[in-house]
């Protein structure tokens, strides 16, 4: 068997939205960062949320933004998960304005607010209708410029390495198709969602949850598998889409209205999503429709332009004019609040091993995310994991690892079998793994969408519960 090309680093980072970004900004300066993403850099879903980003205003909104994140989430939420979020918000805030976002002032220099469903006051930060974007290309730009690390795009990780229960890095495969291992000293894993398993969702086609499956074939703790959201308004269109356009929730929180067929309202436009959803769904089903109208002109022509310019200009270019008529939309899988089950550092059940982002799971967001939460989640904890590595290197006797990680899941911990070889050292372990379940990638991609769907199934009592259907890998 040929020897592996190995290549060493110190963090093995996996992924490029605002979670894997604002950890390589927040990460020791004297740690190497190795950079992987599957696509290319602006292809996560970092890039395509719409609506903002929530922020505790000020202490006065406490109670009323954790009630409403524990309601959206049917109080099943981690209330630790939620509290350190929550008042971590206004730093991490602080932090993006630093750096250049440019979220929405009025003339007088005062941030403007918005709302979203089930928030009970405006609290959400944005930048016109492309506040992931805003967010992820200013991050994107400083993590460019910082010489310890190195990106690499279109770069796959086909598996992680496990030695006795701790990882060792991992498997990738570069742009040309080579096969090789990272050596790391920790690996990030801040994959994103898994939106791609479904055909019809607003999440980037290529993002498949291969973490999550790597992490069920290694025993590693899962939280909330089975939690998968789905956001209720996205455009209709009658030909399948590669990737289904968001209406964003602001747009409601702001004044638009849904209607049934007979140009009636049905429901209340700021339910949390997954119960607009089952109403939007009653709606179609009664009407015998693929789709309701939600009429945008309520917003008012002055704030659809400035606000909303993106999802007006997508209207029209697929024929509808918001400020004159009705757009049709219907619900559409968005995220995922299940995943990796990790602690509120990001450590996960396997040491060396972190997860952060959607791929993670520490239970902040329960059944159901709030709008407007994920960005947030994902910026307070990638920030908290790089916190946790830089003071494991301060005082390696206080370790992250002696707590042996994700204490907030109740499944039991599986260990993993050792390799035989304990004389073997690190590199020749490593120059030992065989590469050749890895040479064919398609398969390896069929093999691990089936892991998840079977799992989110089984984790719902054997079914779909999304209303989803789910991609059929094997016929594309």
């Amino acid at each position: 068997m040929t020897k592996a090309k190995i290549k060493n680093t110190d963090i093995l980072l996996v992924g490029s939205g605002c979670s894997a970004l604002f950890f390589a900004l927040k990460a020791p300066r004297n740690t190497q960062i190795t950079l992987i993403t599957k696509s290319d850099f602006e292809s996560s879903d970092s890039f395509l949320a719409q609506g903002g980003i929530c922020v505790l205003r000020d202490d006065s909104d406490y109670q009323s933004f954790f009630n409403d994140t524990l309601k959206a989430g049917h109080y099943e939420n981690d209330e630790k998960s939620v509290d350190i979020m929550i008042r971590s918000s206004k730093q991490v805030i602080k932090d993006l304005i630093s750096l250049g976002v440019p979220f929405e002032q009025d003339e007088f220099g005062q941030y403007i607010f918005t709302k979203e469903g089930c928030h009970s006051k405006k609290r959400i930060l944005h930048h016109k209708d492309i506040t992931g974007k805003a967010i992820t290309e200013t991050l994107l730009e400083h993590v460019k410029r910082l010489p310890n690390v190195k990106m690499h795009q279109n770069t796959t990780l086909l598996d992680i390495i496990e030695h006795g229960g701790s990882c060792l890095g991992g498997i990738i495969k570069s742009p040309k198709g080579e096969i090789s291992i990272v050596n790391a000293q920790t690996t990030i894993l801040a994959t994103g969602g898994i939106g791609g398993l479904y055909k019809h969702s607003t999440n980037f086609k290529h993002l498949t949850g291969d973490a999550i499956a790597m992490a069920i074939n290694h025993n590693i703790k899962l939280k909330d598998i089975g939690y998968v959201q789905v956001h209720p308004t996205t455009f209709y269109t009658k030909e399948p889409e590669d990737r289904s356009f968001l209406i964003s929730e602001s747009t409601r929180g702001e004044g638009a209205k849904l209607y049934g067929k007979s140009m009636e309202r049905f429901a209340n436009e700021l339910l949390p999503r997954d119960l607009l959803t089952k109403e939007i769904r009653k709606r179609m089903e009664a009407d015998n429709s693929d789709f309701v109208w939600e009429d945008l002109s309520k917003i008012g022509p002055d704030k659809l332009s400035n606000h909303f310019p993106n999802i007006a200009a997508h209207c029209m270019k697929n024929g509808y004019d918001p400020l004159h008529q009705c757009i049709p939309v219907v619900p559409a899988q968005h995220y995922f609040m299940g995943g990796i089950a990790t602690d509120c550092s990001g450590r996960t059940s396997m040491e060396n091993l972190y997860a952060i982002g959607e791929t993670a799971c520490n239970g902040v967001h329960g059944r159901n995310r709030l709008a407007s939460n994920s960005l947030l989640e994902a910026l307070v904890f990638a920030e908290r994991a790089a916190l946790d590595i830089e003071n494991a290197q301060l005082n390696p006797k206080k370790a992250a690892y002696a707590t042996r990680a994700a204490a907030h899941s109740s499944q039991k911990i599986l260990s993993t079998p050792s390799i035989n070889s304990d004389s073997l050292n690190r590199i020749e372990f490593l120059e030992a793994v065989d590469l050749s379940p890895y040479a064919d990638t398609n398969k390896l991609k069929i093999q691990y969408a089936k892991i998840i769907q079977n799992a989110i199934d089984e984790s719902n009592g054997g079914i779909n519960t999304s209303g989803v259907p789910y991609r059929d890998f094997s016929a594309e």
